[in-house]
């Protein structure tokens, strides 16, 4: 039996008239309120369950996975082949060849969701270790057959699924870290431009490590001269740290909320060749030397300026402040706060803001740190706006995978 009579054979998922335009322009995701439920009522199917889908004239538009219990009740797979373990892989090694060709060694994301084919799919890799973030029940349906094609295309060894994402609640899945298969350390190796961190898979962060800012940090050199003094905020384990370092900083100093992501910045600064130091202090120290200061970013920066401390390039990688469309008023004046708190520690440097909100717009983001500027009586200049590294791409499509901002701005008292 053919791929296309195997899939004739699945239950269908009828949309109303018209709410076919937007999957006709590319775009994946079915919303529940587009779907004809008195033809095809949602209640009959199971979360991830594999459907066809037809537009109201019985056009076949492709399979999907489905999930009533979700806003977004279904994303399509753009094939006519019932997914299976032989199905990812051939979608892996897709993925694959990209990555293989930007990077020399195999620290990278590997499969970014529905710009590589795999709606609510994310699997980083940490050279033989691979962690898994599963979003949609779809995929969550495939779970050993995702083990298997990994196995199959990049040889891992060992896999983590690092499933206790805020998503996860709106698919009605449970929230869970659990390893596979293999040995998964407590820490990672990470490679980087040549330098080397650890991070912690099963209690960090995402899937522990943020490949998308990689090619932003790389930027940085460009903008800092040697011998600054560069403070990096929402640290996490120090990446833009230890690469400031790397840059010829003569000190910097991390901030962050968490205790032990600030002890593995000052571990990554000494895996790195730097000194570190963990007693928070925020002046003094030898060349290339790390300072860590554990608390609120908010109160961190006001106790700095309160202090006269000034820093020529600060970095600000806050976790996202907009996580739902109607967070983002309240999202704004955070940022706008964030940076006003920021130019206020710097002479004439470097700020590096960043967004990782999907509903935060460069335009919003902009706007807010021009407010800033303007608050803080300082003359802003926009350098550069980096987005998300090329192992995240985007679906030209689909809106959503285009998420991370990062403005590079020259921050002064302007002319006299």
């Amino acid at each position: 039996m053919s791929d296309v009579e195997s899939a004739a054979q699945l239950p269908a998922l009828r949309l109303k008239r018209n709410e076919d335009r937007r999957l006709n322009a590319g775009h994946l995701w079915i919303f529940s309120n587009e779907v004809d439920t008195q033809q095809t009522a949602l209640n009959k199917f199971k979360p991830g369950d594999c459907v066809r889908v037809l537009a109201h004239n019985d056009r076949a538009l492709g399979l999907a996975c489905v999930n009533p219990q979700s806003l977004i009740c279904a994303r399509l797979l753009s094939t006519w082949s019932i997914p299976d373990a032989a199905w990812l892989a051939a979608r892996i090694r897709i993925a694959l060849e990209l990555r293989e060709r930007l990077y020399l060694k195999p620290f990278y994301r590997l499969i970014f969701g529905e710009s590589d084919g795999l709606p609510g799919l994310i699997v980083d890799r940490y050279g033989a270790t691979c962690v898994v973030q599963i979003g949609t029940a779809g995929m969550e349906r495939l779970k050993e057959a995702i083990q298997r094609a990994l196995i199959d295309t990049v040889g891992c060894e060992a896999l983590l699924f690092k499933n206790d994402s805020g998503s996860r609640e709106l698919e009605g899945l449970p929230s869970y870290v659990e390893t596979a298969f293999g040995r998964i350390d407590d820490l990672v190796t990470v490679e980087e431009d040549g330098l080397r961190f650890q991070a912690p898979l099963a209690s960090g962060q995402k899937t522990g490590w943020f490949f998308d800012q990689a090619a932003n940090r790389g930027a940085l050199r460009h903008y800092m001269a040697r011998g600054a003094r560069v403070l990096d905020v929402f640290s996490y384990v120090g990446a833009w740290g230890v690469r400031a370092l790397n840059g010829g900083a003569r000190e910097v100093l991390c901030v962050d909320s968490s205790a032990a992501a600030l002890e593995l910045a000052a571990s990554n600064a000494a895996l790195n060749g730097a000194e570190a130091s963990g007693k928070g202090r925020a002046t003094g120290g030898p060349p290339g030397r790390l300072h860590t200061m554990k608390g609120d970013a908010f109160d961190v920066l006001e106790e700095l300026a309160a202090k006269g401390e000034r820093f020529d390039v600060v970095v600000i990688d806050p976790p996202a402040f907009a996580k739902r469309k109607k967070d983002l008023p309240k999202a704004l004046a955070a940022y706008k706060r964030l940076n006003q708190l920021a130019m206020q520690l710097i002479g004439d440097g470097i700020l590096v803001s960043c967004s990782c909100s999907f509903h935060v717009s460069a335009e919003d983001l902009q706007d807010a740190i021009a407010k800033a500027a303007r608050s803080a009586q300082r003359h802003l200049q926009i350098l550069q706006l980096g987005g998300q590294a090329a192992d995240h791409p985007v679906h030209p499509a689909i809106p959503e995978t285009r998420y991370l901002k990062a403005y590079f701005c020259r921050v002064s008292d302007g002319l006299k």
